[in-house]
């Protein structure tokens, strides 16, 4: 007899457990008799297309648990099986949208989450992975640095210097998996008693960060420049968190002047921390660059955030963090023990790829790419319609913008007829974690990373119709 199972890619268990799972049932429905031989390993990996590994992988687990048995030099064969007790196995489970993700399939999709992964540098990246295999098998097999990867953190400093103006040196560096896990470290270091301030809006999953950690948050208004310093002082918070090279969703670009006002409030009180979030620095497209707040930071009371999401790929999950002299003496007496999040394989292809340059030449290209695009998104919006009833907001920075829309249309029926015409939007609204007086009125947070350049005159012109 032979056993044919049609394997699911779409489904996260691996080929041995869909295989498992599927003698399992028919041994269970009756289908395969008490005593019936099962294939042979390797007649059953010919006849499905796999490995051996995967059918040998699959008879141990059946065997284990008493659905099959061994005959030395004679192959398997299937034990009885009591229908009285008919345990159905678990149904796969299949592939489902992140919690907070619309499961709808939009014709286009504004989202300020994505990059366009064909920007994405695969030869060079595939090709350095070849090298960091060839020349560093034995230390990809081993533990790094918690901190990560010494050579890596020497390639980030490097980094911070040229681009940002900050100077740092490799033992302040931290690499881990995501700044989520980052900012988790940091509740750590700072303490969980404190008060900390956030920007208000600011991005969501910061703010539920906090939650899920019982901090204690109060929100910060902010103005044309950016967070308020004044309504800062007003609060009792000791710690701030802020986006300042690009706010989130706001879009403002934080002045000089404004950060050297926040740089007195953190050294007016022993225990005062910023803490900067330069998620999308990478991206301005006018003016002279800004140095990152903690380029200037002369009294150490910057907490430096970066990842490499939006300049690489959000599923590569390299984040680092600079922390101030103090905090690394902290973290060295307390929080050593954590291993290093992020696998040794990316660290050290990262690495080459930042040291051979490639890092450069793939940001000078994405620059030039998502310029165009936003050039073309604003192009087909000056020439729609839509021209004389909206205002674009924030558009010199990062990889969104905001438009406000004075057609005398709520927010929530944009996004409504927006989305039944098949284009995907958000509100500035949803991104207030915290009561305000006034909500802004009919404004969208537009990210147009993830729109391809060829969809823009059509996704603009659905607009156009949907908000007639």
């Amino acid at each position: 007899m032979m056993i044919t199972i049609i394997f699911e890619p779409r489904l996260k268990a691996p080929l041995y457990e869909q295989l498992y799972r599927f003698v399992r049932c028919e041994i269970e429905s009756g289908k395969l008799k008490p005593d019936e031989k099962l294939p042979s390993k390797r007649k059953l990996a010919a006849h499905l297309k796999i490995s051996t590994v995967t059918v040998e992988a699959a008879y141990a687990q059946l065997e284990a648990e008493g659905y099959i048995r061994t005959v030395p030099k004679s192959g398997y064969y299937v034990l009885p099986f009591e229908k009285h007790s008919p345990a159905e196995p678990a149904p796969l489970d299949k592939e489902t949208p992140p919690a907070g993700e619309a499961s709808v399939v939009y014709d286009y999709d504004f989202k300020t989450n994505v990059v366009d992964t064909g920007l994405f540098p695969f030869a060079t990246w595939a090709k350095l992975a070849r090298e960091v295999l060839a020349e560093s098998s034995h230390e990809l097999l081993n533990v790094t640095h918690p901190q990560g990867s010494p050579a890596l953190r020497s390639e980030i400093v490097e980094y911070l210097y040229k681009f940002r103006g900050i100077t740092a040196s490799p033992d302040q560096i931290v690499v881990g998996a995501g700044s989520e896990y980052l900012i988790m470290l940091l509740i750590q270091l700072l303490g969980r008693t404190g008060i900390y301030a956030l920007e208000n809006p600011c991005y969501g999953k910061i703010y539920k960060i906090f939650k899920s950690n019982e901090i204690a948050t109060v929100p910060v208004e902010l103005d044309e420049q950016g967070l308020s310093v004044t309504a800062l002082e007003n609060t009792r918070a000791d710690i701030v968190h802020v986006t300042p090279s690009h706010q989130f969703p706001l879009g403002i670009v934080m002045p000089v002047g404004r950060r050297l006002a926040l740089l007195r409030w953190a050294s007016e009180k022993s225990g005062r921390y910023i803490i900067e979030d330069d998620y999308d620095s990478e991206f301005r497209f006018t003016g002279q660059p800004i140095p990152a707040l903690k380029g200037l930071d002369r009294e150490d009371r910057v907490v430096y955030i970066n990842a490499f999401t939006k300049s690489l790929a959000p599923s590569l999950r390299i984040s680092y963090a600079v922390l101030p002299r103090c905090l690394m003496d902290v973290y060295r007496e307390n929080f050593m023990f954590y291993s290093c999040t992020v696998p040794n394989f990316e660290q050290y292809t990262l690495c080459k790829f930042l040291s051979s340059g490639s890092f450069e030449r793939h940001l000078s290209r994405m620059r030039k790419a998502y310029k165009e695009r936003r050039d073309l998104l604003l192009s087909a919006i000056a020439q729609s319609k839509l021209a004389g009833v909206t205002r674009i907001v924030g558009a010199d920075a990062g990889l969104h913008f905001l438009m406000i829309v004075q057609n005398g249309i709520s927010e929530a029926t944009l996004v409504a007829n927006a989305r039944k015409a098949g284009v995907n939007l958000y509100g500035l609204s949803g991104y207030y974690n915290f009561p305000v007086k006034e909500l802004p009125s009919a404004t969208l947070v537009i990210g147009y990373s993830g729109v391809n350049p060829g969809d823009i005159t059509a996704a603009v012109k659905r607009l156009e119709e949907a908000w007639h």
